[in-house]
């Protein structure tokens, strides 16, 4: 059985769920997972689970992301995107690259920003897009983010081209609309390619067209955390779930023993216990 991660570079147009079967269609198998979704319109990583590896897509999905981005100013649709319906729309002078980069202070580090009415969290158990869809009034909340890094790559006519650094639950979207607000510009997002997912790169990454067996890669290369080393002794009570005693700080690990690679651990109050096992 086929047991890893791929690195897969959607295309515009294509769903993460649509990724998903494809998948499931090339490997014929059922288990196949993806670690964070696209939207439709975006293209870039969209780290693909097949097997075992769908366990530890949590994993995947937590680590940090990198998107490019063009911010299309005089425009701002309903949806935060280009492919949205126009709900404002006016005649507009650019600001100076200068003043853009001035304004990208503002959002750099922990910010608070609203997601999309067009978008899958749910809002009293309901899809927030369903009830988009059908014009029903209601409020997304707030919630806070964290970026890294917000840089600006060119300034050409009414667009700017942006690389933005980010933690888990950002959306690119809301943070185009946001930085539109705050030069008092109607902005929407044009275009997006997310760049980076943890240890997936764009320059690595295949086309659904060209994906064989070989682009497959193991759980462990793909997962961030460092390695530690069980003791042979320990491996039955390990595998059994039973705690070993450690002396290093709270944290989640790579456990192997005797070469093997066993799956995630948990170190918490100077034990090490299981979290995902890898059989």
């Amino acid at each position: 059985m086929l047991d890893g991660f791929i690195n897969l570079n959607k295309n515009s147009g294509m769903t993460s769920h649509d990724a998903v079967n494809k998948v499931r269609k090339i490997f014929q198998t059922k288990k196949v997972g993806h670690g964070g979704t696209l939207d439709p319109m975006a293209t870039g990583i969209l780290p693909i689970a097949v097997g075992q590896a769908t366990k530890f897509i949590e994993y995947i999905s937590d680590c940090s992301k990198t998107y490019r981005a063009e911010i299309l100013f005089g425009i701002e649709t309903d949806s935060g995107d280009i492919t949205g319906k126009i709900i404002r729309e006016e005649k507009i002078f650019m600001p100076s690259i200068e003043e853009f980069k001035s304004a990208t202070k503002n959002f750099i580090g922990e910010i608070e920003q609203s997601p999309p009415k067009y978008s899958a969290i749910k809002i009293n158990g309901r899809k927030a897009y369903d009830m988009a869809r059908k014009n029903i009034e209601f409020e997304m909340p707030r919630r806070l983010v964290t970026i890294n890094r917000f840089e600006i790559l060119s300034v050409e006519e009414n667009i700017l081209t942006v690389e933005v650094d980010c933690k888990k639950g950002t959306y690119i979207r809301s943070l185009a609309v946001d930085f539109g607000k705050k030069i008092n510009l109607p902005a929407t997002l044009k275009s997006l390619n997310r760049i980076r997912v943890g240890k997936f790169f764009i320059d690595d990454a295949v086309n659904i067209e060209n994906l064989t067996e070989n682009d497959i890669k193991s759980v462990e290369s793909c997962i961030e955390f460092e390695k530690f080393n069980l003791p042979s002794h320990r491996l039955k009570a390990y595998l059994n779930g039973l705690p070993t005693n450690i002396n290093e700080e709270n944290k989640l690990v790579k456990v192997y023993a005797e070469g093997k690679f066993l799956g995630v651990g948990k170190i918490e109050n100077k034990e090490l216990r299981s979290a995902k096992i890898f059989h």
